[in-house]
C-alpha cells in the first residue's frame, strides 16, 4: 500500500512518458491517466453506455469499441461537447488512477495525468502529495511535436493551445523538470526526485 502519491503533468510532447519510464526503471509503479480513460469507455463498461447515450451510437465501431477518432473530431472544436464527454470520462478516471495507487506497493507511486491543471488540478486530485511538471518552452514543444508526429504547424499550434498554458501547469507545480536538453538529462533530475519522495514518504 503506498499513501505517498505524486501527479506527473506536462503539456503535448514535453517528455513526460519518458519521465515515467525512467521513474518506472526504479521500481516506482507508474499509473497511466491515458490507460485508466481506455478502461473507463472499455465495451462493455458502464462509461462506454454513458457516452452512446449523450452522443449517440454513431461514436461506435464497428466492433462496438468507441471509435476514437470520430470523438476527437467531435469534440476537438466544440468546448460543450468537449466538457460533456470529460464529464463522464474524467471522474470514472480519477477514481481508477487512485485505487491503483493506494493499492500498489512501494514507499511512493506517481500519477501520470496529462490533463491534470486542465482537469481540475489540485482541487480535483486532493490525495495528490505533490505535482511534478515535466517543463518545455514552447518552440521546444512545437518542433517535437512536428517531428513526432508529422502534422502541419497549424494543427500542431491548435493541439498546444487547447491545453493549459505553460504558466498555468507551473502554477500547480512543487517540482519541475525542464526537459529542454538531450534525453539522457533526464536520468540525474528523476534519480534525484526518487531519493526526495523516498524520504519525504517516509515521513508519513
Amino acid at each position: 500500500m503506498s499513501d505517498y502519491i505524486i501527479g506527473l503533468t506536462g503539456g503535448v510532447a514535453s517528455g513526460k512518458s519518458a519521465v515515467a519510464g525512467r521513474f518506472e526503471a526504479l521500481g516506482v509503479t507508474v499509473a497511466d491517466a491515458d490507460v485508466a480513460a481506455r478502461e473507463a469507455v472499455a465495451v462493455g463498461s458502464p462509461g462506454l453506455a454513458e457516452v452512446v447515450e449523450a452522443f449517440g451510437p454513431d461514436v461506435l465501431a464497428a466492433d462496438g469499441s468507441l471509435d476514437r477518432a470520430a470523438m476527437r473530431r467531435r469534440v476537438f472544436n466544440d468546448d460543450a461537447q468537449r466538457l460533456k464527454l470529460e464529464a463522464i470520462v474524467h471522474p470514472r478516471v480519477r477514481a481508477a488512477l487512485r485505487e491503483a495507487c493506494e493499492k500498489a506497493p512501494g514507499a511512493y507511486t506517481v500519477a501520470a495525468i496529462p490533463l491534470l491543471a486542465e482537469g481540475g488540478g489540485r482541487e480535483a486530485y486532493p490525495w495528490l502529495q505533490r505535482i511534478l511538471v515535466v517543463d518545455v518552452p514552447r518552440e521546444v514543444q512545437l518542433k517535437r511535436l512536428l517531428a513526432r508526429d508529422g502534422i502541419d504547424q497549424a494543427l500542431a499550434e491548435r493541439m498546444i493551445e487547447v491545453q493549459a498554458t505553460r504558466e498555468e501547469r507551473l502554477a500547480i507545480a512543487d517540482d519541475v523538470i525542464v526537459n529542454d536538453g538531450p534525453i539522457e538529462a533526464l536520468d540525474a533530475h528523476v534519480a534525484a526526485l526518487d531519493r526526495r519522495y523516498r524520504a519525504l514518504a517516509a515521513l508519513l
